[in-house]
């Protein structure tokens, strides 16, 4: 992202929620699994974790209406614009760390899905909510090396929370952290490892298409050390830029603060994916590992600063021109196999 682009990012008060209400959730932030998604639009779950020691990390997304996939994008295509969410859903699995990387997400159409408020089934593979905890317990298949990837993760909340912010103007495409402040319990099967540690929870969802609205975002979120999370979504549209700041208590509360300003990463080393992440003037960041590099998209470790704090922070950048250029979409299936 070039500077230019970067200082004409203007930041959305922190405060603002969206215009029309979340979904995927109840207005006390606990998902709610059988929400209506319109055709091209999208609704997803997302958590993320690494374990005490640091050895570990995961992250877990459900997709109703799958915003990366190759069928999706081909299937809007041809119903001029419009094709129903529920055909293109999967559960995308990546595990890092001592363990090995697995990455898994096998797409799959309504006929193999089942979904009620509580509980969302994708194939072999599930999320639910049990009492007060989610648990995603599935058994999928990595690719390209088919290895699987088998196991039950308890996310435990804390407290739930329920702020959720528009991303666009129109207040269209919305975000909002679940259980920000969380705990985890892995238990896998293949490969065979436990393990727990701190864990977040969100939703996005959109009313169109996700590359439709967008140029590109970056996201990060960090657990401070008096256990509460900060996260900062900085957005980046054809209709205007805007920055989230937003710190999440471990009551559920969450209150805004001021961006820190903008720092260039250097793109990731593989597919080379411009990265950007807003730090303490006076802590400059620094990319611990790179997690995930994919034609459009990097998930990363970072060493950073936030509130005067230092910070070990989950980082994403995203690229929707990348997801839209044609060689992507042919690469896609190679990764995001659809079964059914």
């Amino acid at each position: 992202m070039n500077s230019a682009r970067a200082s004409e990012t203007a930041a959305m008060p922190p405060s603002a929620t969206a215009s029309s209400p979340s979904r995927g959730r109840e207005a006390s932030g606990r998902p709610r699994f059988d929400a209506p998604v319109p055709d091209g639009g999208y609704l997803w779950w997302y958590l993320d974790a690494l374990s005490d020691d640091g050895a570990h990390g995961l992250s877990i997304i459900a997709f109703v209406g799958s915003v990366f996939s190759p069928y999706y994008a081909w299937a809007r295509a041809r119903g001029g614009g419009l094709a129903p969410a529920e055909q293109f859903c999967a559960l995308n699995v990546a595990l890092y760390g001592a363990a090995g990387q697995r990455w898994s997400m096998t797409e799959r159409g309504q006929a193999s899905i089942a979904r009620t408020a509580q509980h969302y089934t994708i194939g072999p593979s599930s999320m639910a909510l049990e009492g007060d905890e989610v648990v995603v317990r599935f058994d999928e298949w990595s690719v390209p090396i088919p290895r699987r990837i088998r196991g039950t993760v308890r996310l435990k909340p804390g407290a739930w929370c329920g702020f959720v912010a528009g991303l666009d103007a129109a207040g269209r495409h919305r975000w909002g952290p679940m259980a920000p402040c969380a705990r985890i319990e892995v238990e896998l099967e293949s490969p065979r490892v436990r393990w727990s540690g701190p864990a977040y929870m969100d939703s996005n969802e959109g009313d169109d298409p996700i590359d439709h609205a967008f140029h590109d975002w970056d996201w990060s979120r960090a657990r401070m050390r008096d256990g509460s999370t900060t996260v900062i979504y900085d957005v980046r549209a054809p209709q205007g830029s805007r920055v989230i700041a937003q710190r999440f208590l471990r009551d559920g509360r969450s209150e805004p603060f001021e961006a820190p300003p903008r720092q260039v990463l250097p793109v990731s080393p593989i597919w080379r994916i411009e990265r950007g992440v807003r730090t303490d003037a006076n802590h400059p960041a620094r990319v611990l590992e790179t997690l995930e590099d994919t034609p459009f998209y990097a998930r990363s470790t970072l060493s950073s600063s936030v509130l005067g704090e230092p910070v070990v922070a989950i980082h994403e950048s995203l690229s929707l021109p990348r997801l839209r250029s044609l060689p992507v979409r042919l690469m896609l299936p190679w990764k995001m196999p659809r079964r059914g």
